[in-house]
């Protein structure tokens, strides 16, 4: 099989980043959360669903979420580059862009649920 060029990695690249940028716009959209505020949310959503309040995230949904970010971050690879080519660099794309649209719409809920409900976890403020 043929390496593929370098025009190749770069087209995937963009498409992969076009579509981590759309979800990243949806996350800082006017009026709504920052990224900051989004990821400080992460430890208390996670503690909130281990402790059995918050019940819009299940453990295995915030197990498929560990899973995607460890997934991107390793450098393991399931479909490597380096024998694939593009399909090496679109499963990762696909991977980022589930793991950041995933990650908006789970705060956006938790965030709303939090404010709707008053409910902080010791120690936590809500923002």
């Amino acid at each position: 099989m043929a390496r593929p060029t370098s025009l190749g990695r770069r087209v995937t690249r963009l498409a992969g980043l076009k579509s981590l940028a759309a979800a990243v716009t949806a996350a800082s959209a006017a009026g709504g959360p920052s990224l900051t505020t989004r990821l400080s949310a992460l430890p208390r959503l996670v503690r909130a669903v281990r402790s059995g309040s918050y019940r819009g995230v299940s453990t295995a949904q915030l197990a498929l979420l560990t899973a995607a970010a460890a997934y991107v971050a390793s450098p393991v690879d399931l479909l490597p580059e380096a024998l694939l080519g593009v399909v090496g660099l679109a499963d990762d794309a696909a991977v980022l862009t589930w793991l950041a649209s995933s990650l908006v719409h789970v705060t956006d809920d938790f965030l709303d649920w939090e404010k709707r409900t008053g409910v902080t976890l010791a120690g936590e403020r809500v923002r």
